[in-house]
């Protein structure tokens, strides 16, 4: 075999010779290029064999295999070995791709035109033949491997996440967070299905937007999942609070009852349909009940009034809304069917108007001696007339709080207070806004001698049937100086001498520190009387001075806060 060049050319010069002259040029070249750039060529006359020789093609030389990864140089005068998945990528240097000129013929001529050559796939090196790969593979075990990805969640002991899921639980309640938490994971589930999460329930209108009607298919949905949350999450049910439910009510209530033998208080707020037969199961099977909240609901009043006949005498807590219907409750409490209720609470919504409550206290006192919190939010009581033997009762001896609040004018005077609180000498907290009609004298007069707040603002829109300016805040001041913590004489019309006195009288109390919230908002507090309760209260984290007349510009705002009230403190100075 001949590998010298001059053996080669004389190899291609005889084919040459028996090859036609018409076609040696261009038959080598018509393969790659395309159809639409062929045209006919003419025959040329036979010219001298060797007139125009063909171009030798270079004998192709075999390159090495690249490497799978490259050394440079980075910070610092290390030597960084970057392979295809290293983080060195962007900084690799890469050959640029090779070009070949591709040669067509346009009316005769010959015309090159650069065309981009196909890349080929070459075999790897093998590593016995490369040094350098060799010494990658050792440089390989010093590199720091990533972490396995543990997932906290599932590493953690499971009476941990119960804690945490009890701390959302606490804010934003049991459902639907639980039901979420539940499908992330095996651990998960079972830290969310412990029976302790779920002793608070409050399960709102939460497969249906409220207003729409209720498909079959919703419905039955609805029903099935309400079964199935008995059943495996309710054994341990204390608190059930059902809202927004125009539909199903009913059905739940009895599913409750019959599947949870620990429930103690049971709420339904917005909710329509609840009839007698949900009354009866109730009383069937839920002897532990002792609170039943069903403010701004509709319900059979009827079937209500024979539960509580019949088992009235474990029920502490009762709170409705006034309504025509829902007043002969108030009777029936009045005639003793709940010996031991603790809390009754009778409102009606802000913007009712004409919310009159006839009740007879003193029998209310005789059937419910064991009362701690009463309350009637914007609802004006109106006393019936006393009863022979209505003046051998004990009063209230255990009361803690009263609230008669409205947005209204209300009529309570001075005489009916005392008749409520007259043997009250436990009270903590009373409220009497919108009472305007009520005395400071009236006020120095009741047996509570540790009374803690103090809510006697007036906020009802229409002034008709104001009184004339009153006096003797001091009496109220300094009767409670030691234990009040919260004061609200927002409107009230008092002298600036008055107001003066009284402050006085809070800041000069041994138990100053006490005091928390002052609300003053409408007064005729001046600069020197604010100044010295003040300077003296140094627990003092509440101050209304809205509306004040008496007070410079830019004084007469809320503050929050001790740091904000000392800064009130040196702009009075």
């Amino acid at each position: 075999m001949m590998n010298s060049p001059e053996a080669e050319s004389s190899t291609h010069s005889e084919s040459n010779d028996k090859a036609a002259p018409s076609t040696s040029n261009v038959s080598g070249q018509e393969e790659n290029v395309p159809k639409s750039e062929k045209s006919p060529l003419k025959r040329k006359s036979a010219g001298p064999k060797n007139a125009k020789t063909k171009k030798h093609k270079k004998a192709r030389v075999s390159r090495s295999a690249q490497l799978g990864y490259t050394v440079h140089q980075g910070e610092d005068m290390l030597l960084v070995i970057s392979n295809a998945s290293s983080q060195y990528d962007g900084s690799v240097w890469k050959p640029q791709k090779r070009r070949i000129k591709k040669k067509t013929v346009v009316k005769g001529k010959v015309k090159s035109t650069q065309v981009k050559k196909l890349k080929t796939v070459r075999a790897k090196p093998k590593p016995a033949n490369n040094p350098v790969t060799k010494t990658e593979e050792d440089t390989a075990a010093f590199v720091p491997q990533k972490p396995v990805d543990h997932r906290w969640g599932q590493s953690l002991p499971e009476e941990v996440l119960v804690n945490i899921f009890n701390m959302v639980v606490v804010q934003d309640g049991a459902v639907p967070f639980l039901c979420r938490v539940g499908r992330v994971c095996r651990l998960w589930n079972a830290a969310a299905s412990s029976p302790v999460l779920w002793r608070k329930v409050c399960v709102s209108h939460c497969w249906i937007a409220s207003g729409k009607k209720q498909l079959p298919k919703t419905e039955k949905k609805i029903k099935e999942t309400f079964d199935w949350l008995a059943q495996n999450r309710f054994s341990q049910l204390r608190d059930f609070s059902l809202c927004h439910w125009s539909k199903n009510a009913n059905y739940a209530v009895e599913v409750v009852s019959q599947s949870c033998p620990h429930l103690r208080s049971l709420k339904l707020s917005y909710c329509t349909g609840l009839t007698a037969g949900a009354f009866q199961i109730l009383g069937q099977h839920s002897s532990s009940l002792q609170s039943i909240n069903l403010q701004y609901s509709e319900f059979q009043v009827e079937g209500l009034l024979e539960y509580l006949e019949n088992h009235g005498r474990q029920i502490k807590q009762i709170l409705f809304t006034h309504a025509l219907k829902n007043d002969r409750l108030l009777a029936a409490l009045s005639r003793g069917c709940c010996p031991d209720l603790e809390l009754l609470e009778v409102n009606t919504k802000l913007d009712s108007k004409n919310c009159e409550l006839s009740i007879c206290i003193h029998a209310l006192q005789t059937a419910c001696p064991k009362l701690k919190t009463f309350r009637m939010l914007n609802v004006r009581p109106l006393h019936k007339t006393v009863r022979s033997g209505a003046d051998s009762t004990s009063g209230f001896p255990l009361l803690e709080e009263l609230c008669i609040a409205t947005t209204s004018y209300s009529y309570m005077t001075d005489k009916d207070l005392l008749d409520i609180l007259f043997s009250s000498t436990r009270l903590r907290v009373l409220d009497l806004r919108g009472c305007s009609r009520i005395t400071p004298p009236g006020l120095a007069t009741l047996p509570c001698p540790e009374l803690e707040c103090l809510f006697w603002g007036q906020y009802f829109s229409s002034h008709i049937g104001l009184p004339s300016p009153k006096k003797g805040l001091h009496m109220v001041t300094q009767k409670w100086s030691q234990t009040l913590q919260q004061l609200d004489i927002a409107n009230q019309l008092f002298s600036e001498e008055d107001l003066e006195i009284a402050m006085r009288n809070l800041a000069e109390a041994t138990e100053a520190d006490k005091l928390r919230s002052l609300n003053l908002s409408g007064t005729r507090i001046t600069p020197p009387a604010l100044r010295s309760v003040v300077g003296q209260m140094t627990g003092l984290n509440y101050l209304n001075l809205s509306s004040c007349r008496y007070l410079p510009r830019g004084v007469k705002r809320i503050y929050r806060g001790q740091e904000d009230i000392h800064q009130l403190l040196d702009k009075l100075e």
